[in-house]
């Protein structure tokens, strides 16, 4: 194991700057004493590198005992939101990690648009985000991540947190593709000393 944990981290180091964090997942049946012993098995990985956020399910994990570990670590207890099964929102560093889960109830031929109505479980996750800003002060990041079995459409969801979190909503797939090939199109019809740069994905912000 060691490794190969070796191995990803040098695969990793190029895209330090890049990584807001790095997960660290344990199955639903690993309880707090099991997982713990991994964590400090492989505890000479947890240098100031990267960002780390570990994901726990097993309800042994939210307790003081965890909580006081990853502060004192400076690791994110990722928050997640299953079909109806949250995790408490508990702040253990200078970042935060939300995780939309859902189930697998939504086949993956209906990706792509949203099929369940998440709004009111998104709206407490941004009053839960909205807190954090007004009262941890340390906290200089917010990480959330979405996937398809969430609501149908995990860019859709994700779009959709931005907004009621005040954020510009995103762009991005078949209509950042046409004005993109519009842009284009208008360039080729300039002179040599006229043309436009042509535009790559750094020129979009995703901000």
């Amino acid at each position: 194991m060691i490794v190969e944990l070796s191995l990803f981290y040098d695969a990793m180091k190029p895209l330090k700057d890049k990584l807001l964090a790095l997960v660290i997942q344990f199955p639903p049946y690993v309880k707090i004493t099991e997982g713990m012993e991994a964590l400090k098995q492989y505890d000479f990985f947890f240098d100031d590198s990267f960002r780390y956020a570990v994901e726990a399910r097993h309800s042994s994990w939210f307790s003081d005992l965890a909580y006081n570990f990853f502060s004192n670590n400076n690791i994110s207890l990722v928050w997640y939101q299953l079909d109806k099964i949250q995790s408490p929102p508990i702040v253990t560093s200078d970042f935060v990690y939300l995780r939309l889960i859902g189930d697998r109830s939504i086949k993956e031929e209906d990706f792509g648009n949203i099929q369940k109505d998440r709004e009111q479980e998104m709206k407490y996750w941004s009053d839960k985000f909205r807190t954090v800003d007004e009262n941890e002060k340390d906290v200089k990041t917010g990480i959330v991540a979405a996937n398809n079995h969430y609501a149908g459409f995990g860019a859709g969801t994700a779009n959709m947190f931005r907004v009621m979190r005040g954020l510009a909503s995103a762009e991005w797939g078949m209509e950042k593709e046409l004005q993109y090939k519009l842009e284009f199109q208008r360039s080729e019809g300039l002179t040599s000393n006229q043309k436009a740069k042509q535009k790559t994905l750094l020129d979009y912000p995703s901000n």
